[in-house]
């Protein structure tokens, strides 16, 4: 372990956004990435993720609310506007109709293309990003599953093969331990049910012959995972470093991968949005950065993206200013620390090296399991894995519950010092006031108390953000 001369780049940063129309979304986009964002997360409205179009009877009151609804090229034009598809890394959070939305973005590049006067046909294999399309573990999470687990598992393999040959750089599935976790899972289950899912995804791969076998490890290289990150860091950082482990193995010893770079792990990360409280938001801050670390801190198993949720994700649809906040999170990490100088601080660590052996052979015997039952879907179908993550939610809820008692109540009504009191603001007047640099001003009334003291003329300026 040492200096890393050769500087690791930044991870590709995100923020999860979508909401209400595709107009309001691509404006919150060009927003978030002149801000310095470096990727796009796109979230997909209930009725979009589950094959509806928003006149449908069934859409009513769920059109926009929880994402962008999606239902043809015109809306997916619209989403994009002024966002050169050909430059970006786009990440889209859709499962079932993951084919059809892929179909779409592709079309909005080959028309972005003409429009620059470029052939459509050198702009598709630029294009890099992520179609979730993780079809069974909708059977064990969210439920917005559309076609039974054989049929999805036929998708996600003919999708696999177009992409290897058209779209090089894109990852055709994201298979998501992430929701597994918030359903419940054990970390040991979080590597075993993800692992297992992959084996499906490959041997379904291998079996369709579409892809002739010389050219497996270039499916091996595109297939991406998706993590959750919880507040046990520790716990969290060594799940990584497993998964790390275990992926290579499965890909050399089941797959014959021989190239390194195509059996690396390969993952984005939202850090766990369930742990985030509506009581006392604030502490969600400290929440959020923990769980970033456990995703970064480690060079040999760091994400290669990651987005954070807001802090008062628990209160309801964070605004700009929160989503700048938590890419600001990542930022001061990436460009302000030495962070990234550094070869893996964790290499050599009797503590780690321990737990981690102990996650991945209790991920083995899982997985084991798991294949003795005829492989992820058959245990999907016949509701094993689905009773494992109902019997462990409760004691995860139960442990997380149990680790705030303890000083929660202490401190939730503590009155502030009273030699700290919060500063006291009158503003003369509710209208803006116009000043010299052409910006509205609030003005504190003569005499009143300001709650930053004024910059003088030695006062460094502030630092200057991308973008």
């Amino acid at each position: 372990m040492g200096v890393n001369h050769d500087k690791d780049r930044p991870w590709v940063m995100r923020t999860y956004a979508g909401h209400s129309s595709a107009q309001a979304s691509n404006e919150l986009y060009r927003t978030n990435l002149a801000k310095g964002q470096t990727g796009l997360s796109v979230a997909f409205d209930l009725p979009t993720q589950t094959g509806y179009d928003p006149d449908h009877i069934l859409a009513r009151g769920e059109v926009g609310k929880v994402g962008v609804p999606i239902s043809h090229l015109g809306d997916m034009t619209a989403l994009f506007d002024q966002i050169p598809l050909a430059q970006m890394n786009t990440s889209m959070t859709i499962n079932a109709p993951a084919m059809y939305l892929l179909a779409l973005y592709q079309s909005v590049a080959e028309q972005q293309a003409v429009a620059d006067g470029v052939d459509p046909t050198q702009v598709v294999p630029l294009l890099a990003g992520t179609t979730q399309n993780d079809i069974i573990k909708e059977y064990l999470s969210r439920g917005t599953h559309i076609f039974g687990p054989e049929p999805s598992l036929r998708l996600i393999t003919d999708m696999i093969a177009y992409t290897v040959e058209a779209m090089p750089r894109w990852n055709p599935i994201n298979i998501c331990s992430y929701h597994l976790q918030e359903a419940g899972a054990t970390p040991v289950q979080e590597l075993a049910f993800a692992m297992s899912t992959a084996i499906a995804v490959l041997d379904a791969v291998v079996a369709a012959g579409q892809v002739p076998q010389e050219r497996m490890g270039e499916v091996v290289a595109r297939i991406s995972f998706f993590v959750n990150a919880g507040v046990r860091f520790v716990e969290e950082m060594c799940k990584m470093r497993a998964f790390v482990e275990l992926w290579d193995e499965v890909t050399r010893e089941r797959y014959g991968v021989q190239d390194p770079k195509h059996r690396r792990f390969r993952y984005g990360v939202q850090v766990n949005s369930l742990g985030l409280t509506e009581a006392q938001p604030e502490n969600n801050v400290q929440r959020i950065v923990l769980e970033m670390l456990a995703v970064t801190l480690s060079k040999d198993a760091r994400a290669r993206a990651v987005q954070l949720p807001a802090w008062n994700e628990a209160l309801g649809l964070p605004r700009p200013w929160d989503q700048q906040w938590s890419l600001r999170i990542q930022q001061v990490l990436a460009f302000e620390s030495d962070l990234l100088e550094y070869d893996d601080l964790f290499a050599g660590s009797h503590v780690v090296e321990a737990k981690v052996a102990e996650l991945v052979a209790g991920a083995r015997q899982e997985v084991d399991r798991i294949l003795a039952l005829g492989g992820a879907v058959e245990a999907v179908e016949s509701g094993y894995l689905k009773s494992a993550l109902v019997s462990s939610h409760a004691a995860r809820r139960r442990r997380i519950e149990s680790g705030r008692t303890s000083w929660w109540a202490s401190t939730a009504s503590r009155p502030p010092s009273p030699t700290r009191s919060p500063p006291t603001w009158t503003r003369r007047s509710t209208a803006s006031t116009p000043t010299s640099s052409g910006r509205p001003s609030r003005r504190c009334a003569p005499g009143a108390r300001r709650a930053t003291p004024t910059r003088s003329a030695a006062t460094p300026p502030r630092r200057r953000w991308p973008g």
